[in-house]
């Protein structure tokens, strides 16, 4: 295999060339299973006292002459696997090994893979990726999006507390520009029951993050990056349980299990809880709802914010047969409840309005490597999502933030009087096929169907028609492929895409033209573009790698985007599709220092040329969100990574993102006088950024077999503007930010393995701002306790 391959030509060049001796020699060789006698590939070997080091190839298996007549110790290491020593005495005879690795649930805290494994193989292609191993964070109280908020690039940004409304970064690009997906699935329109930030860590093996250019295989209109979160690959039985409780009433329950015959029958059940009553301090300014006196900079609970939701995902079927290597018949089912507590800002606060919502998918997975001939590995995907949505304002009141308020008589509720209930009947369905021929030759060929129609009613206003105008939207994205692969040495892959949407809705107009007079005509709106790009990587030496990418992409508007959600974001049916030109060029060292020091580091720059960019700003009376295209911007960003590690008892890391971006419209539509913000920074849009953290790890603590492991990890954020700073914004409007977080866990057990979490957020209880300095938590303790076998 590729990686075992790369691997060997690392580590040799690591360690010091082995003298040739006079000697005779003898032959040592072997093979290295898990506990179930499966073969490992890629298992570092390291050989004392010569310092001499190999892998095993892709049968798991190791073959190597050594000086006869001595002693050895072989030293086996592999990720997820405890480490092994063996010491032998090589006689004249050749020698054979059967070596049983067993394996290790210890999850430290780190993000950059320490040995050559699936994910270092997936880093080392030629797209600009990478790799999350959630593995290592399991025993944290993380979800997928806070998780993701400590990659080097990335910025999670909240509304709020536990399942508030979160808006994901990607080196400039953000919200829907950035495309997400499991296991390959798009997560278009999943509703909000399933969502980055309600989903846990321990529903996902890996997660995979692409800036720029997008794998083929991940056919979606994504502008200019994409994640994919992978997960588990059931193979045996296990059962993995956790439950924590911490501040602000907060708990969460996560329930992991599988079941694989011998036959191949397979089924598996993810379900996870989440709940909180979100009511953390904030500091506003807040008037008397009688008096109107001011109150400046006030100290106050929320007190309208408890979220809730519970999801559950099965799946049935089998594999490893000769007609599938997967086949899965699934259902995802959950719902959630949602307190509504303010706008777009902190000043509107509310006190009774809420929403509800339903997930309720039917799924079907279907993959087979060799399908009728050699080489033609096929996957094809399905779901359609029955959920809905429902948004409740009933109450007719005006609240402040002393949770005083104000009811009036007639009827009417805080925002807008609603008992609007909407399914979005989402189907999505995705092909690809990948052949490989000539052993450096793969052609691809993708196919992404994505269908929206939102269909709704309000018992409080049966007789509107507005309910009845269509709010449909449909996407198809094709791709097609191709890549060279040189020598295992450098990789090239060409593609091109067609992006098509078709929308329907209804616009309005004067039917007569006398003042006043409305009327609403059903429309429909085609676009078709063709998108390309080319991206390569080539190792400069066995641990140097560096990588290139182009590509002109086009993001088409979302149905949320188009038609609005119902809560903080207006629909604006104007909207353009998206377009951009990506450049990246990234380089990658990884580095043995010596036995027991690792280095790894990795840079990377990249210029985004964005037409039609679609950004989010206050509506006119600055109570909601809307989408809005910005002709013309463009981003000059840099980013880097460094990892440490000290054999397996410290690693420590950081990375810095900065990203310059730009409104690049000189003249606006109508003008011929340049724009007064024309080469401003783009407001809202954090620029300089970045991650720090440790972790100690230690071994036999309080009993041999007990692990003890010290994390810390440190987020730090530039201040930046809220608004144009041509606009009059002579300062940053949202300060910055440094927050710091802690966590120990003590994992004991043999057969099976307990692990016991206290974890600290925020430790000096900084102030967080994210969305139009919505403020976020404050200091936050968590206790987490989880149960796996396997």
């Amino acid at each position: 295999m590729q990686y075992t391959k790369i691997l060997s030509i690392v580590f040799l060049c690591s360690f010091f060339a082995y003298p040739a001796f006079a000697q005779q020699n003898t032959i040592i060789s072997g093979e290295v299973l898990d506990q179930n006698d499966s073969s490992i590939p890629g298992v570092l070997i390291r050989i004392s006292p010569i310092e001499k080091g190999l892998v095993t190839d892709e049968n798991g298996k190791f073959s190597l002459s050594l000086p006869a007549n001595q002693k050895y110790i072989l030293e086996f290491s592999f990720m997820g696997f405890k480490h092994h020593t063996e010491e032998i005495s090589l006689g004249s005879i050749e020698r054979k090994l059967r070596i049983k690795l067993e394996e290790d649930q210890n999850d430290l805290e780190e993000f950059t893979v320490l040995g050559k494994s699936e994910l270092r193989e997936i880093e080392e292609r030629a797209f600009n990726v990478e790799v999350v191993d959630a593995r290592k964070l399991h025993h944290t109280n993380l979800d997928l999006g806070h998780a993701l908020d400590r990659v080097s690039g990335v910025r999670v940004r909240e509304s709020g507390g536990v399942g508030s409304r979160m808006n994901f970064s990607l080196n400039g690009f953000s919200g829907k520009q950035v495309k997400f997906f499991i296991d390959g699935i798009p997560m278009d329109d999943f509703g909000s029951s399933f969502q980055l930030n309600n989903i846990p860590i321990n529903l996902a093996e890996r997660i995979e993050v692409y800036k720029g250019v997008v794998p083929i295989g991940l056919g979606a209109d994504a502008l200019g990056g994409a994640v994919n979160i992978v997960t588990k690959n059931v193979q045996k039985n296990y059962v993995d349980v956790s439950y924590s409780y911490g501040s602000f009433n907060t708990h969460r329950t996560v329930i992991n299990t599988a079941f694989v015959a011998k036959s191949g029958f397979t089924v598996q059940l993810n379900a996870f809880q989440n709940y909180s009553d979100n009511n953390y301090w904030v500091d506003v300014d807040v008037a008397d709802i009688e008096t109107g006196k001011y109150y400046p900079n006030q100290h106050v609970r929320r007190f309208h914010d408890t979220y809730h939701n519970e999801t559950v995902i099965a799946q049935l079927g089998v594999q490893g047969k000769s007609y599938a290597d997967k086949l899965l018949f699934g259902l995802t089912a959950g719902k959630n409840y949602s307190e509504v507590q303010t706008g777009a800002r902190l000043v509107t606060v509310f006190g009774q309005w809420h929403r509800k919502g339903t997930i309720v998918m039917p799924t079907f997975k279907y993959q087979k490597r060799d399908l009728f001939v050699k080489g033609l590995d096929v996957i094809v995907n399905a779901n359609y999502n029955f959920g809905s949505e429902q948004n409740i304002d009933t109450v007719n009141r005006r609240y402040n933030w002393f949770q005083q308020y104000k009811e009036y008589d007639v009827p009417g509720g805080e925002r807008s009087y609603t008992l609007y209930k909407f399914k979005n009947n989402n189907a999505v369905f995705t092909a690809n096929a990948h052949y490989n021929f000539g052993k450096i030759h793969t052609i691809a060929i993708s196919n992404v169907y994505n269908s929206f129609n939102r269909v709704g009613s309000d018992a409080l206003s049966p007789e509107n028609d507005r309910y009845e105008e269509p709010r449909k939207s449909q996407k198809n994205i094709t791709g097609l492929s191709y890549q060279l692969n040189w020598e295992e040495k450098a990789s090239v892959s060409a593609f091109t895409k067609i992006y098509n949407q078709t929308n329907y809705f209804t616009m309005s107009y004067n039917p007569t033209g006398n003042y006043g007079d409305l009327a609403y005509r059903n429309e429909k709106e085609n676009f078709t573009y063709p998108g390309f790009g080319i991206t390569g990587s080539y190792f400069v030496t066995g641990n140097i790698q560096a990588k290139a990418s182009f590509e002109k992409s086009y993001r088409l508007p979302e149905p949320e985007e188009l038609f609005g959600d119902m809560v903080n974001l207006q629909g604006n049916l104007d909207l353009k599709p998206e377009t951009s030109y990506n450049y990246n060029l990234g380089l990658s060292i990884w580095k043995q220092l010596s036995a027991d020091h690792r280095i790894d580091f990795s840079a990377n720059g990249f210029y985004r040329d964005a037409k039609d960019f679609i950004r989010p700003r206050l509506n006119n009376n600055q109570t909601m969100q809307v989408m809005d295209n910005l002709y013309s911007v463009t981003n000059l960003g840099v980013e880097g990574e460094i990892r440490w590690t000290y054999k397996t008892i410290i690693s420590a890391g950081a990375n810095i993102t900065y990203q310059n971006l730009r409104n690049n419209t000189e003249f606006e539509e109508g003008q011929t006088i340049p724009s007064i913000v024309y080469r401003d920074r783009v407001p809202n849009m954090p620029y300089l950024f970045g991650n720090g953290d440790v972790s100690v790890m230690l071994q036999d603590a309080f009993g041999k077999g007990n692990d003890l492991n010290f994390g810390y990890n440190l987020l730090y954020v530039h201040a930046f503007y809220l608004y144009w700073p041509s606009l009059g914004s002579e300062k940053f409007d949202v300060p910055q930010q440094l927050s710091h977080d802690v966590n120990v866990t003590y994992t004991t057990g043999k057969k099976g393995r307990l692990q016991l979490i206290a974890e600290c957020r925020n430790i000096f209880d900084s102030k967080l701002y994210d969305n139009f300095s919505l403020q976020k938590p404050g200091r936050s303790f968590s206790g987490k306790i989880r149960y796996f076998i396997y």
